[in-house]
């Protein structure tokens, strides 16, 4: 296990241009999975590379294990980088393609099977020993492509969107699966995702990327429940928060606590009159979208999420108002100006 830590580590690959990776300091803790997640061309990819040495920083360092690794080569790191399209030798066996770092790095010849039998057997794969990668499911060369990572014994994994290939089903059973090895190796995880779901589920923290700016490093839950900006609040959550601008800051609510008035929770409520637009059945839940009623919020579109067995029935008629309402301790507030979360403050809502 290894601490990856980065320091001020920026990425411009065109003098003039916006770096794709501007100032990103973090860093892991030992054993950690962290989470690299952002929108396309946020420069989460390239931070990754950054840290495999498969780029080269403009600025910055980068240190694994307390070591500064800047200017070494990725082998000389010790790491181990699956791709998102796994890069599986077609010509070789999953034994061979499993073995074949070790015959790079000149592992004494009767190791390899030890090394190959152990990391099949963790993954459960030991009976494709045999078979060539076109023989195998989009899992099953998943997690070939683990193994062969994990028989180098590095102190450091990298994933960059292994599973972006996969289907809907196959991609949840492959989260279980890398979840599971990460802890019965515990190897420090880097992970990258544009998949809110991915990142949620697996992170033990999550940094969020965009624009080459990292937004903010949390745990899922904190980053969820307390978004550093407004950036974080809608990228985060689907359907993203509502957000409303009002007496000079920016509030904001989750749409699954934009409730029906009469299963809002008593107290300290905030009234809205809402109007029906489109109703999503999507069997546990409801998603409803529609616009607000009266006041400075005339026309503003907000979204609600309901569970099936909401008190009273889920809101069905389209073009119907409805009294819906927010608790005041479900709102976040943001800056205006810099959109960054702010301290709550007493507004005035009529």
């Amino acid at each position: 296990m290894a601490i990856v830590e980065t320091r001020h580590l920026t990425k411009t690959f065109k003098e003039g241009e916006a770096s794709a990776v501007h100032d990103v300091s973090l860093q892991t803790a030992e054993g950690e999975f962290l989470v690299l997640l952002g929108p396309s061309g946020s420069g989460k990819t390239t931070l990754l590379r950054m840290i495999a040495g498969l780029e080269a920083p403009t600025a910055g360092q980068i240190l694994i294990g307390g070591q500064d690794v800047t200017r070494l080569t990725p082998r000389q790191r010790r790491i181990a980088m699956v791709f998102q399209s796994y890069a599986l030798y077609p010509h070789l066996n999953v034994y061979d393609n499993i073995a074949f770092p070790l015959k790079a790095q000149k592992v004494p010849k009767q190791e390899h099977k030890q090394k190959v039998d152990w990391a099949a057997g963790l993954l459960g794969i030991g009976d494709l020993l045999k078979r060539r990668p076109r023989e195998l499911s989009g899992g099953e060369r998943q997690r070939v492509a683990l193994a062969r990572a994990m028989v180098r014994n590095p102190t450091v994994f990298l994933l960059d969107e292994p599973l972006s290939n996969l289907d809907a089903k196959l991609r949840a059973s492959a989260r279980e699966e890398i979840e599971s090895f990460q802890k019965s190796v515990g190897t420090t995880m880097i992970y990258v995702t544009h998949d809110q779901v991915e990142a949620m589920a697996m992170g033990d923290r999550i940094a969020v990327l965009h624009k080459g700016v990292v937004r903010q490093i949390a745990t899922p839950k904190e980053a969820y429940e307390q978004p550093a900006d407004t950036f974080v609040a809608t990228f985060l959550g689907s359907p993203p928060m509502n957000l409303l601008e009002h007496d000079g800051v920016i509030v904001g609510f989750r749409p699954e606590h934009f409730r029906p008035a009469a299963a809002a929770l008593p107290g300290e409520r905030v009234p809205f009159r809402f109007r029906l637009n489109l109703v999503e059945f999507l069997g546990s839940e409801t998603i409803l979208y529609g616009f607000l009623e009266g006041g400075r919020f005339l026309g503003k579109e907000v979204i609600a999420r309901l569970p099936a067995t909401i008190a009273g029935g889920v809101p069905n008629e389209v073009d119907r108002v409805y009294d819906f309402a927010v608790s005041d301790r479900n709102l976040r507030f943001f800056d205006r100006d810099t959109e960054v979360r702010t301290e709550p403050r007493p507004l005035t809502w009529d």
